[in-house]
């Protein structure tokens, strides 16, 4: 297995994950359709391949599909196949996603967003196994486990009129809810240094230097809206951007957009115009002065650091200021561990 295939296992010690992973081995050898729900960036892929190779189907076609990638007019021939002719450029007949799983599994991400034929198609193959290619009058039989994704209420959108009832019916012979990153606190910390490992381990680092008390608070005290996925982005960016000299990951940048000179929308002032006009209104009177002004300085020059990679003279000439001047500013507030 190579680091990359490493870094993509399921990893975990909370309760709520196990329980998840429990749940996989106990409904996997049922040759049921299952329905997996859980937010953006939770591991929905990875829970579906557990289902399969964990099935008796586990030496047959597992066939991918992410519905929402594929226009809406293109993904009914990709997921039921066309006969040669069924439209202009159809040179040639072409299997579906269906057809290539034939006896083993298919597995379909962001299933809500699929068009009321595509659904009323899914139905009839998952009740009676049966369907026809685009364009084509006979009837094929096909033996697949459907396993579907979403990251919807489908519940909501079927009471809505947004998604067939009697498919959801038949999709929810179980469901299977994957727990956000933020009730998992215990794994934040295991996953991260994973990821750290195996991106030290591909910029040919000869070893993970681990997280300083600094960056494991960061990394705890975040929400991560994006889940495992947004934990890898960050984790990665910060073990390539942190110097390559044996000394603990200190810099965690939760956001890469993140710049005093990030481009404002139509209608609102950029930061770099904004930061030092609006800075003084955010506080309340009375202050203390001198502590104010030494956060302020401190922060402007750690966004500016950031947004150069830590380029001292890129720094410096973002900031208006000669090098030397700069790096009296740093030494003044100690900046130069945090560099």
């Amino acid at each position: 297995m190579n680091s990359r295939q490493h870094a993509e296992r399921l990893l975990g010690e909370a309760p709520a994950f196990l329980e998840v992973l429990d749940h996989v081995s106990q409904v996997a050898p049922l040759d049921k359709p299952i329905l997996i729900v859980g937010e953006r960036g939770t591991g929905k892929e990875l829970i579906a391949a557990r289902l399969h190779y964990l099935s008796g189907r586990w030496d047959q076609e597992y066939v991918k599909m992410n519905c929402a990638a594929i226009s809406e007019s293109l993904l009914e021939t990709e997921l039921f196949g066309h006969e040669a002719g069924a439209f202009t450029g159809a040179t040639k007949m072409h299997q579906g996603r269906f057809e290539r799983a034939d006896k083993g599994s298919l597995f379909l991400d962001e299933l809500a967003t699929t068009s009321a034929l595509v659904q009323e198609k899914l139905l009839r193959i998952i009740e009676y196994g049966e369907y026809e290619r685009v364009g084509g009058s006979k009837t094929l039989n096909v033996d697949v486990r459907l396993i579907a994704a979403t990251n919807e209420d489908l519940p909501s959108l079927a009471n809505e009129g947004k998604f067939r009832e009697d498919l959801l019916d038949r999709l929810a012979f179980d469901v299977i809810t994957l727990p956000p990153l933020r009730a998992r606190p215990e794994d934040i910390i295991l996953l991260a240094e994973q990821f750290a490992v195996t991106m030290a381990s591909d910029l040919g680092m000869e070893f993970f230097p681990g997280f300083s008390e600094k960056a494991i608070e960061t990394l705890l005290d975040h929400q991560w809206p994006g889940n495992v996925r947004e934990l890898k982005n960050v984790v990665e960016r910060s073990v390539y951007r942190a110097p390559d000299d044996g000394t603990p990951v200190d810099m965690i940048t939760l956001d890469p957009f993140d710049s005093i000179f990030r481009p404002a929308r139509p209608g609102e002032k950029s930061n770099a115009t904004t930061t030092s006009a609006a800075e003084p209104n955010r506080h309340s009177f009375p202050l203390d002065f001198k502590q104010t002004v030494q956060d302020y300085e401190i922060n402007l020059l750690q966004k500016a650091l950031a947004a150069s990679q830590f380029n001292q003279k890129k720094t410096a000439e973002t900031l208006g200021v000669t090098y030397h001047q700069l790096r009296g500013y740093m030494k003044k507030y100690d900046l130069f561990e945090s560099d």
